[in-house]
């Protein structure tokens, strides 16, 4: 009998568990991509700004995994197609703004946290005595805990504020206070249960990834994110459909319904199996009825709002020698971190074409900071980046702004347990997917969907 699966939430983890849900079932299996607004891709979508190309959302992916392997984010633009359109950032260095100075990134550091000492500079200050051996490892079995908290303990406040925050705000936008270190840095987590020390768990920890000699650490593909929405969409072989937010989620004999549309025309599907992935508190929504011991742990994950801004500067304007900067909290600013676009992607210069700058604005926590019209956002951008970059910037040609409202999940402590149980309620035919679950990165939402169409698919195969 031919078989109908539900992917709610059509986002990059959607899509992709939508292409492997093709890939392994028969052909005559009906694929069903509800996505609540008008446009798939989450948060990949690329734009346009003074002729040129500019995403509004992710930028980039890594391009291998931690055990030597390419990502899943570039294994599914090889499986739709575009493996060979796959682009670079040039080997340009970041920079760190601190106190009206930029300073280089030190060395050595695993998302900011450092394994040498001896090798922070300006940057930061170690603790006086800091990171001794106390003769057992850093963290117990299964143990999680903030990110800043151990940081702190072992190396002081200044390399908390001034090397790990802003590393993990660029990221998730998120102080390193509050967020889960078995989830944001899992090999770390890894070897802190194993050291006695913070700097020893970095080495491991560093010393067990995989690094393949020239292999570039990011990839995105020339013309834009977008394409590898497109293009996973097309390979899907998927109905798609848009602006129909799913309301319901119940129970139907062996399999599932669903009731999507506005509330006086109900659109009501019955399928065989659901891939959920929607942001955490849609999720729960959904789950309350249906599986509520999954949707308890899910529903408390909060989220950060951030702003991009796009500014496309003269063409004669100097910028410094680098790909960018991340700014710490303990700046004040409201940008956290800034991308020189045509500098870092040599794909995107263009002879005579202006320089591009964009700024991401907003961290946990400062969402009525972002209360303000765009044009003033905008400003805001302009004025900080001239003053992080030490001299005033020249009008730009031409501007946007994206904003992401509860566009970052914040992982506390804990979050892996919470997703384990969550998943271990779930009834067969049931499976969540998304940066909610499995992390922010696209290679962990890829690799999430992926994972979710496959539990699904052998449940129906099981059946």
């Amino acid at each position: 009998m031919r078989k109908r699966v539900a992917v709610i939430g059509g986002g990059i983890a959607g899509l992709a568990a939508a292409v492997r849900l093709r890939d392994r079932a028969p052909q005559d299996t009906q694929i069903i991509v509800y996505e609540g607004s008008g446009a798939l891709g989450g948060k990949l979508r690329t734009g346009e700004l003074a002729g040129g190309m500019v995403e509004r959302g992710a930028e980039s992916f890594l391009t291998g995994a931690p055990d030597g392997t390419e990502s899943a984010a570039v294994r599914l633009a090889r499986r739709v197609g575009l493996g060979a359109e796959l682009v670079h950032p040039g080997g340009i260095p970041a920079a760190l703004a601190l106190h009206g100075r930029l300073e280089p990134v030190p060395a050595g550091t695993l998302m900011g946290v450092p394994g040498d000492l001896g090798l922070l500079g300006a940057a930061a200050r170690p603790a006086v005595g800091a990171d001794p051996d106390e003769g057992r490892p850093l963290l117990g079995p299964g143990a999680d805990v903030a990110v800043g908290a151990l940081v702190r303990a072992r190396y002081g406040d200044e390399v908390a504020d001034h090397l790990v925050d802003p590393m993990l705000g660029g990221v998730y936008a998120g102080r390193a206070d509050e967020l889960s270190l078995a989830t944001t840095m899992p090999a770390l987590a890894d070897a802190a249960r194993k050291q006695h020390t913070l700097s020893g768990a970095v080495r491991a920890a560093q010393a067990a990834a995989v690094r393949v000699p020239g292999r570039p650490i990011f990839s995105t593909v020339a013309g834009g994110l977008s394409r590898l929405v497109a293009a996973a969409a097309d390979a899907s072989g998927a109905e798609f459909r848009l602006g129909l937010p799913v309301r319901e989620l119940s129970r139907a004999g062996r399999g599932w319904r669903l009731v999507s549309g506005p509330v006086p025309a109900p659109q009501v599907d019955e399928v065989d199996a659901v891939v959920l992935a929607v942001p955490a508190r849609p999720a729960a929504r959904l789950l309350a009825t249906s599986v509520p011991a999954a949707a308890d742990p899910v529903g408390v994950l909060d989220y950060a709002s951030v702003a991009l801004v796009a500014l496309a500067l003269p063409p004669d304007t100097v910028l410094p020698e680098l790909s960018g900067f991340l700014v710490p909290p303990t700046e004040g600013t409201l940008v956290k971190a800034a991308t020189f676009v045509t500098r870092k992607w040599g794909h995107l210069r263009r002879d005579g074409g202006p320089v591009i700058v964009r700024a991401s604005l907003g961290r946990a926590g400062e969402q009525d900071r972002l209360q303000r019209d765009d044009a003033d956002l905008i400003a805001v951008a302009h004025t900080e980046l001239g003053r992080l970059l030490g001299t005033a910037l020249p009008p730009p040609v031409a501007t946007w702004l994206q904003r992401w409202g509860g566009g970052l999940p914040q992982y506390a402590p804990g979050h892996l347990d919470r997703v384990a149980a969550a998943r271990a309620a779930l009834p067969p035919g049931l499976a969540l997917a998304g940066a909610a679950f499995d992390g922010v990165g696209i290679p962990a939402c890829v690799a999430g969907g992926e994972t979710a169409a496959e539990d699904v698919w052998k449940s129906l195969e099981d059946r």
